[in-house]
């Protein structure tokens, strides 16, 4: 019996346009979208519950600049700490100079656990800074994470980045940039994850099914970074360091968000502060 699927060759540009030494790129383009979603929702979110678009706003720049300072931390840190600790300035700076040449390189290389991490961050300078309940805005933060991560891996996905292990299921994709084998697409089995995610806490948040502050958080990194615990087996080592690790520095990383989800599922209401 024929297969109904056959090997995906891959092969698209990552640019859309380029002008002199800019160009737009496609991972660009789902970075935006997946802020322009979350603030759709959350905009929805804070009129149903009579918060103000202004707190939104002032709210949406905290979260733009702590998912982009932690990614990129998280990155530098995480997995390439060996250059970049010789190389400090290229953390915050979008280009380099390689043998006297200039090369306009964006910031590459961000990763989500960082992001995570800034998020949270930045979620609490803002609740600080604002006087807003933290456990009340993260239980609405995290309905919007699960899409916005799903768009950011299909701009992996886009960039031929982030690839799987070889494989020879009928849904393979060969990703011609890199090389001529099989593999599996581990980026979007992340974004199919992450929007099965998503509909679990959109219903379970307008259900109202989960009462407890910071319980709807703790479901959503619980399932999120299980998710990712497993589905990093479908991607290929991202620096040398990981190769023979029992686990992973995405695995590694998974364990403590998931170990926080659980204390905020299960801890007794009487730590709830009024």
């Amino acid at each position: 019996m024929e297969s109904l699927f056959s090997v995906i060759h891959w092969n698209l540009d990552h640019e859309i346009f380029k002008i002199g030494t800019f160009g737009l790129r496609y991972y660009s383009l789902c970075w935006l979208a997946a802020f322009g979603v979350s603030y759709i929702i959350m905009l929805k979110i804070f009129k149903n519950e009579n918060k103000s678009q202004e707190l939104l706003d002032k709210l949406s720049i905290y979260i733009f600049l702590g998912t982009l300072i932690g990614a990129r931390l998280g990155h530098c840190l995480f997995y390439e700490f060996d250059y970049y600790k010789d190389h400090l300035l290229e953390i915050v700076l979008p280009f380099r100079f390689v043998n006297s040449q200039f090369q306009m390189t964006g910031f590459a290389g961000l990763a989500s656990h960082g992001g995570a991490i800034g998020i949270l961050a930045a979620l609490y300078l803002f609740c600080r800074k604002t006087k807003t309940d933290f456990l009340w805005l993260a239980d609405r933060l995290v309905v919007v994470v699960p899409i916005a991560g799903a768009l950011i891996r299909i701009g992996n996905f886009f960039n031929s980045e982030m690839i799987g292990p070889k494989t020879d299921k009928p849904w393979a994709v060969i990703f011609e940039q890199i090389d001529q084998v099989p593999r599996h697409p581990g980026q979007l089995y992340e974004a199919i994850a992450y929007i099965i995610i998503f509909f679990i806490i959109v219903y379970l948040f307008r259900s109202k099914k989960i009462q407890k502050p910071g319980a709807l958080m703790g479901i959503f990194f619980v399932l999120l970074f299980s998710a990712r615990l497993y589905l990093e087996n479908f991607k290929i080592d991202q620096e040398d360091f990981e190769q023979g690790m029992a686990l992973n520095m995405g695995q590694l990383l998974s364990i403590p968000f998931i170990l926080v989800g659980l204390y905020f599922i299960f801890r007794k209401s009487k730590e709830i502060k009024a």
